[in-house]
């Protein structure tokens, strides 16, 4: 009898302690990745994610929508710029290697954000320039950017780049991930993307992945 209410105590234990186990090695693992969540909307997020994916500290981009007002839209409900997202890249950083202040820099500088609704040949309320802030240290230093980059006129136009709270992500679906890498004789990617990525790549050559 002694052994039965020995092991019934042993498995309660069990059941309680290796939960809280788990959670404990999850919040764990979480402090030691130490990472943040960035989202812009910069036109096809085709040419965002092959961007942003090169920057040293960057550990994840993820195509997807946001902004809009539309559950679970689909690539073809989102181009026909009628649900109301953006097409965005979802950006997982370690801060510890790259600044919020870096990828704001790597956002406008690779993107036009004086063109209302549009990149090149790219248009529609999708393709707007847009900044979706998920804290207030965001928020202030992309209006401060914004404010140096007004103040310096570097563009003819002025710059018409949204900056709103994140509320919502949407993921794309699964053949928009790496589409550049995957894709890269489609004549969008020869046209559009791979002169964008260079051009990235030597202005920013000192932070990119070695």
């Amino acid at each position: 009898m002694k052994y039965v209410n020995w092991l019934l105590v042993l498995i309660i234990s069990l059941i309680i302690f290796i939960p809280l186990l788990k959670l404990n090695s999850q919040e764990l693992n979480n402090k030691d990745m130490n990472t943040k969540t960035a989202t812009f909307g910069s036109g096809c997020f085709w040419c965002s994610e092959a961007i942003f994916s090169r920057l040293e500290g960057v550990e994840k981009v993820e195509p997807g929508f946001s902004g809009g007002y539309l559950k679970n839209p689909s690539y073809k409900e989102v181009v026909t710029g009628e649900t109301g997202h953006a097409e965005v890249a979802q950006i997982t950083y370690n801060p510890d290697i790259i600044s919020f202040s870096t990828l704001l820099e790597v956002f406008w500088k690779t993107h036009d954000p004086t063109t209302l609704n549009r990149q090149g040949g790219d248009v529609g309320t999708q393709y707007r320039s847009a900044i979706f802030f998920h804290d207030e240290e965001q928020e202030r230093l992309a209006k401060e950017y914004l404010a140096a980059l007004d103040s310096e006129g570097i563009w003819d136009n002025p710059i018409i780049t949204e900056i709103v709270p994140f509320v919502k992500f949407y993921p794309a679906e699964d053949y928009h991930n790496d589409y550049y890498e995957n894709n890269p004789t489609n004549s969008y990617c020869n046209f559009v993307v791979t002169p964008k990525v260079e051009k990235f790549e030597k202005v920013f050559k000192d932070k990119l992945k070695k």
